[in-house]
């Protein structure tokens, strides 16, 4: 199972208007620790950004699982309840679970994500779905790692 950090990055970026402003945008991206989390976001923003730039925040999420779709993008927060019967008492028990979703819009989001949960077994109920402000997701890539371990 992933652990998803989301880094907060702050540079200057040049906005429609041909002006610089100083942004702080949130990326997710998949370590082990707070350490790696930095580190990869590091590696990651190189290629895409001139000029300075910095971390300015790392924390872990509460994100079980994210969909893709490369059609979309934006990011929707997904909250969910996983249903169960308590065996003793009879009660429902809901347990909230929290997905990212890449989409285009809202009906995207929902579509995409019952139809990445039809093959679930356990029975669930959508609690919310919001857009985040996220910027792009990093997952890791264990092919791309292992040729440049061999190199």
């Amino acid at each position: 199972m992933a652990l998803w950090f989301e880094c907060k990055v702050r540079y200057d970026k040049m906005q429609e208007n041909g002006t610089v402003k100083r942004v702080n945008e949130p990326y997710i991206v998949d370590a082990l620790s707070f350490t790696e989390a930095e580190s990869r976001i590091i590696e990651e923003m190189k290629p895409y950004i001139s000029g300075d730039f910095s971390i300015s925040a790392v924390k872990k999420t509460k994100i079980a699982e994210i969909f893709f779709d490369q059609t979309g993008d934006k990011y929707y927060m997904v909250k969910y309840n996983i249903i169960t019967l308590d065996e003793r008492t009879g009660a429902e028990k809901r347990s909230a679970v929290f997905a990212l979703v890449q989409a285009a819009d809202f009906d995207d989001a929902l579509a995409n994500f019952r139809d990445s949960m039809k093959g679930t077994i356990a029975d669930f109920d959508i609690a919310s779905i919001a857009e985040t402000p996220v910027m792009d997701v990093f997952p890791l890539d264990l092919e791309s790692k292992a040729s440049q371990s061999q190199e």
